[in-house]
Formats: C-alpha cells, sequence, structure tokens
C-alpha cells in the first residue's frame, strides 16, 4: 500500500506541490489508480526525499504510545477476566445460600406444624 500525495508530503517533510513536480519530473514512480489519483510507494518516495528526523520521530512515539496502549489492555483485560470471575463464584455462593435458606425454612415450617398438631413436641 502506498502513500497518498498528501501522506507522503508528511512522511518526507516537503511540500505537495514539491513531490508533484518530482512526479512529473519523473524522479519519483507512482502507480495510477485512476486519471486523478496515484500512489508511492515508500521505498520510492525515501529514495529520492529521505524521511525527516522528525517524521522518524513522530513514528517512534507512535510506536511507543502503542505499546503502552497494548499493555493497558492486557491489564485491563486481567482485571476483567478476574472481576468475572468473582462474579461466577458470588453466583454460585448466591445460589447454595438460597438452597441452604430453603431447607432450613422448610424444616422449621414442617417443625411448626408438628407442633401444632402435636403439643407434646414443643415440651420435649
Amino acid at each position: 500500500m502506498g502513500y497518498t500525495l498528501g501522506e507522503a508530503a508528511k512522511a518526507c517533510g516537503m511540500s505537495k506541490a514539491t513531490l508533484s513536480k518530482a512526479v512529473k519530473s519523473g524522479k519519483i514512480s507512482v502507480t495510477k489508480i485512476n486519471a486523478r489519483l496515484f500512489s508511492i510507494e515508500a521505498a520510492e518516495l525515501h529514495r529520492v526525499f529521505p524521511k525527516t528526523v522528525s517524521t522518524v520521530s513522530n513514528e517512534q512515539i507512535s510506536t511507543q504510545v502503542n505499546t503502552e496502549i497494548s499493555n493497558e489492555i492486557l491489564v485491563l483485560q486481567v482485571k476483567l477476566d478476574a472481576a468475572q470471575q468473582r462474579i461466577a463464584d458470588l453466583e454460585t455462593d448466591k445460589e447454595s445460600w438460597r438452597l441452604q435458606a430453603t431447607r432450613l425454612l422448610s424444616l422449621g415450617v414442617g417443625k411448626a406444624k408438628a407442633e401444632s398438631r402435636n403439643p407434646s413436641i414443643t415440651n420435649s
């Protein structure tokens, strides 16, 4: 994939007019996309116009930022996975407690019914 004229100008620190003149004079070869558009390969552009220091610096900063973002994404993914596991554990605990409460309530209701039928149970 090549540069557009504007992208190429930014990449080498030249004006679009200068690059256009270089294309017209044959200094830089291009790939025509259609009658009005063309693409300039990076190797071809930098053969004639080397990358500027600011372009190289911007690429290094961009790479550093991308690395930092990737690291942050990994940290957040680990935190998300831990939170999802915690939610699953809590849901399991909740179900266990619900079942225990249901059993205890049913025992209490059964005992209360038995006591109402036979008052001697409460004295024992």
